[in-house]
């Protein structure tokens, strides 16, 4: 319940409480009891016709971005109303409320700010974090999302701006896949930024320093981590939008100690493997059988590779001989054994530069995408650059040459940093492609057919996996956890009933996704040991119990 003085009516208190409040569908009994009477117009509402005006309202806004302003408005206000609308019409309220037009949020957060929603830790608080947890509105927490705003998509670092993210991820949370939105909480950690054009904003209001760095960054995030810990020790924590110097330590270093996950490097792995595995079948070609070539060496290109990685030795390869089919091209070309200041998750992924030398067509001997296209003969091309416009015309024919369908994702996000647009990739292809894209694209008609463009979102992993570890109360997340999501996603594929077909189903589906992912990921908590033991049946009552939909509940 929001806080108040005692002389505050129940009615304003009710009105203020977005989970509580239900504005004109407020019952005559309930606006006599309440002190209601006078606070709203006299016509009571069903949820249903407070739906259709919201939606009405919804669509009279001129831009996404307004739209987007008057979905957190409502969200802020009227939470069940605000989850039906979404529901109602998820396809269309996806991009909305999350990629692409949460970008453009992000970089204005400081401009359209109107209410608080979870909670700000800045750096200048660092011993103060117990004591600003416990101010969160929400009593009980099971599920965060936490960012410090310094990768936000291909935006880069927008600072305390990047609290948008955790503020849409977790719609999708409870929109995509059931998750109670009363004990879900947003967080940003403002470490400070590097952005100008943020720290000369008369209007920015995160903390206006550099970001910090080295250890003073990591013992900050570790205070976060420890207080979390002892304030809600089974609460999963979601680590979104780090950067790449941060993303993995950070996931390596707590993924043991707490129940959590990066999705950037997880849920982008497993979506995307989910979607390779779907074009596999179809071609009736089984992934151990393909060699991929990466635009993009970071921790997602890298989380990728390692779940591919996986599913080929699960297929029966060998470790190495997996690796061999992996080729990772960054800016200064194909990751080899001969190349200095890589990462460690990039030195695993190298190739024997011995096998690769006579590849490169430049005097400084770099190999370049082109190179490893036209020696390495990759029939699945991957894209996590945040670069527009890398996969050319050039390369995406010279993938054709490769394969009769040769597979095609340009993950980068938004859709202003897409390696390429699915018609491109189409009519360079003579139609022959099957594209994965990580923003949403429309259809494509190529020689009078039409072509199903799969989204390639984490949307349709991560509420998923949140909803199965919250329904059987696992206490660590695990990397086969992640394998039985991408497996279970797969076999929903529609091109494995039609050749022209996407690659995942349709985004309208979304919920019934989400618990198909949630019993494949509970189950195999259940084995993996990290919940505790029961039956199927058990766990698919637990997950249906656990799944919450917008309805308003009568008050005693």
């Amino acid at each position: 319940m929001t806080r108040f003085t005692e002389d505050v009516s129940a009615g304003v208190v009710l009105l203020g409480e977005p989970t509580l409040n239900k504005g004109t569908a407020f019952t005559l009994q309930e606006r006599e009891k309440y002190g209601l009477l006078g606070l709203l117009p006299p016509h009571v509402e069903t949820l249903q016709e407070q739906t259709v005006r919201a939606y009405d309202a919804l669509q009279a806004k001129d831009t996404d971005l307004e739209r987007h302003i008057y979905l957190r408005a409502l969200q802020d206000t009227n939470e069940v109303l605000f989850y039906n609308l979404v529901i109602s019409h998820i396809a269309e309220m996806m991009p909305l409320i999350y990629t692409p037009v949460v970008g453009e949020a992000c970089e204005k957060f400081s401009e359209i700010y109107r209410r608080p929603r979870g909670l700000f830790i800045s750096y200048p608080h660092r011993y103060d974090i117990d004591d600003i947890l416990d101010n969160a509105v929400n009593e009980t927490v099971r599920a965060i999302v936490v960012t410090d705003g310094e990768r936000i998509l291909g935006l880069g670092d927008q600072g305390t701006g990047g609290m948008g993210i955790p503020i849409g991820k977790l719609a999708l949370y409870t929109a995509a896949g059931g998750v109670d939105p009363t004990v879900t909480l947003p967080i940003i950690l403002d470490v400070g930024t590097n952005n100008e054009e943020r720290l000369k904003d008369p209007l920015y209001i995160g903390w206006r320093e550099k970001r910090i760095s080295g250890d003073e960054y990591f013992e900050f995030v570790d205070l976060f981590v420890q207080a979390i810990k002892r304030k809600w020790p089974n609460v999963l924590l979601h680590f979104e939008d780090f950067a790449q110097p941060h993303a993995e330590p950070l996931l390596v270093k707590y993924r043991d100690q707490l129940c959590t996950f990066n999705d950037d490097i997880q849920g982008t792995a497993a979506v995307s493997a989910g979607s390779l595995l779907a074009a596999s079948k179809m071609m009736d070609k089984p992934l151990s059988q393909h060699h991929i070539a990466f635009l993009g060496a970071g921790s997602a290109g890298a989380g990728i590779a390692e779940q591919l990685i996986r599913i080929m030795m699960d297929e029966g390869l060998s470790d190495a001989e997996a690796r061999k089919r992996i080729y990772m091209v960054d800016r200064y070309g194909l990751l080899h054994s001969d190349m200095d200041g890589l990462m460690d998750f990039q030195k695993r992924l190298v190739q024997d530069h011995r096998s690769v030398a006579s590849w490169s067509s430049s005097k400084d001997g770099s190999i370049s995408l082109l190179d490893v296209v036209k020696n390495g003969m990759p029939s699945i091309l991957i894209g996590v650059s945040a670069q527009k416009g890398l996969f050319t015309e050039e390369i995406i024919r010279e993938m054709a040459k490769n394969s009769e369908r040769p597979i095609i994702f340009p993950l980068s996000n938004p859709t202003s940093k897409s390696e390429a647009v699915p018609a491109d990739i189409l009519e360079w292809t003579d139609g022959r492609a099957l594209i994965g894209t990580g923003s949403p694209f429309s259809d494509v008609t190529y020689n009078g057919q039409v072509h199903h463009i799969t989204q390639s979102n984490n949307t349709y992993i991560f509420p998923g996996v949140a909803l199965g570890v919250l329904a059987v109360e696992a206490t660590r997340i695990t990397d086969n956890m992640f394998m039985a999501s991408a497996k279970a996603l797969a076999e929903l594929a529609p091109v494995l009933k039609d050749p022209l077909g996407a690659m995942l189903p349709s985004v309208s589906d979304i919920r019934k996704v989400s618990r198909t992912v949630a019993l494949a990921v509970a189950k195999q908590a259940v084995m993996d040991k990290v919940a505790p033991e029961q039956s199927d049946v058990d766990i698919e009552q637990k997950v249906d119990a656990a799944i919450w939909s917008p309805v308003y509940k009568k008050l005693g």
